[in-house]
Order: C-alpha cells, then sequence, then structure tokens
C-alpha cells in the first residue's frame, strides 16, 4: 500500500474542472491579487513587492478557478482588460499558477474571455505588451506583432488580437473542462 501512495504528497491537486470568469466576489478579487503578486513580485520578481498600478482602478479582473464540487474555489490564473482610449481595449498582468500552466488551456481561455469580453464591450482594437518568452504563443492564438520594446527592465512586445477569431460576447464566465488522462492499455 505504501508504494502506491509513495510521491501523493509531492502532486499538486489537480482539478478536473475549471472556470474562466469575471470577478465577482471579494475573495475572488483577493485572489486574483495574491496570484498576480505571486507570480510577477515573486516568482518574476518584476515588481518589488506589488504589481498594482492605476489601471487597476478601471480595469475588469478575470479569474480563472479551479472547481470543487462543481463550484469555483481557488484562482489559478488572471488577467485584466482595461478600455485605454474610445474603441481600443488594451489586457495585462496575464498569470497562470506555476502548478497549472501546462494542464490544458487555462493561458488561452483566459485571452480568449479577456478579448471576446472586450470585442463585446466595443473594443475595435484589442492590444497588449507581452513578454517575449510569450510571443510565439500569442501568435499562436492569433496575434501579431507590432515591434518589440523593453518594459520594466525586461523584452516585450506590442501585440495586437485578430478580432475576427475572438467573437464579441457578454458572458460573464466560461467553462474549461480538462480532458482526463487516458490509461494506456499495454499487450
Amino acid at each position: 500500500m505504501t508504494a502506491i501512495l509513495e510521491g501523493v504528497d509531492d502532486r499538486p491537486f489537480i482539478p478536473t474542472e475549471y472556470v474562466v470568469q469575471l470577478v465577482r466576489t471579494p475573495w475572488e478579487r483577493a485572489g486574483y491579487h495574491a496570484l498576480r503578486r505571486d507570480v510577477f513580485c515573486t516568482e518574476q520578481q518584476v515588481f518589488a513587492d506589488d504589481d498594482r498600478d492605476a489601471i487597476d482602478a478601471v480595469a475588469i479582473p478575470i479569474i480563472a478557478a479551479c472547481c470543487m464540487a462543481g463550484m469555483p474555489d481557488r484562482v489559478v490564473g488572471a488577467v485584466r482588460i482595461h478600455e485605454a482610449e474610445p474603441g481600443v481595449w488594451r489586457g495585462s498582468r496575464l498569470a497562470v499558477h506555476e502548478d497549472h500552466r501546462k494542464l490544458g488551456r487555462i493561458g488561452a481561455e483566459l485571452i480568449r474571455m479577456a478579448v471576446s469580453t472586450a470585442h463585446g464591450l466595443g473594443a475595435t482594437r484589442f492590444l497588449a505588451q507581452v513578454q517575449e518568452q510569450n510571443v510565439l504563443f500569442f501568435r499562436r492564438l492569433y496575434w501579431k506583432s507590432l515591434g518589440a520594446m523593453t518594459l520594466h527592465g525586461l523584452p516585450h512586445h506590442d501585440m495586437q488580437a485578430d478580432l475576427s477569431r475572438y467573437p464579441a460576447h457578454g458572458q460573464d464566465q466560461t467553462w474549461l473542462l480538462r480532458p482526463q488522462p487516458r490509461n494506456r492499455q499495454v499487450a
């Protein structure tokens, strides 16, 4: 029995279901800011103590939360959107918890929700300043680079989403079900 449970304590809990939604409750907002702090301050050390800025006062925060018994339980992804000027929206502070980065499409679904939400609110352009290591990921999601830049001492690209690939919607949440691993049968 011990051999079966060996290493179980070291693995993170992996839910089978996630929800991507606009932040609605105080615990979601607290989790949203905590995750951003963990990723941008502790892990990447882009900011010293906190990554909040003036944009947070006008931004629409969006989270990905893992679910327990069908209910959102813990924030594992975050992004924010805001209208920078009439018709021009920006996304920023995209973050996914380290334990959930390679579990499907959490980052992509956060981007889809962000762009489609802004498109539904009247965006005619959607832009983001993307860290260089994530440019290829964004290109696969139908974004184009408008040029390289340095931001917070790190290489970034100013990028634009192809809005034709992100239908406008007014949904406040979407479900993202993580595919279950198949058991391989060995002959």
